[in-house]
């Protein structure tokens, strides 16, 4: 999988997400900005984020994601 497949695949599934993605080919990393994460707890967030790519992992058509998630306030604040 190429890393703009998986943020296609991520924004698609959490409609007001924004996704950046990078990654070797096997093993990517995947920011993840949404309103959709507020009053979760980390874990939810992660589980929100891994379900729009659940059948790509399961298939073995995406290896490795890393995720890492922050509301837009959060993500203001980082940059």
């Amino acid at each position: 999988m190429q890393p703009e497949e998986i943020r296609h695949l991520i924004e698609n599934g959490l409609q007001n997400a924004e996704a950046y993605v990078e990654g070797d080919g096997a093993h990517f990393t995947a920011v993840v900005v949404s309103p959709d994460f507020a009053g979760k707890s980390r874990l939810q967030k992660q589980q929100l984020v891994y379900d729009t790519v659940r059948q790509q992992l399961l298939d073995g058509t995406l290896h490795a994601l890393s995720i890492k998630t922050f509301t837009p306030d959060e993500w203001q604040v980082l940059e």
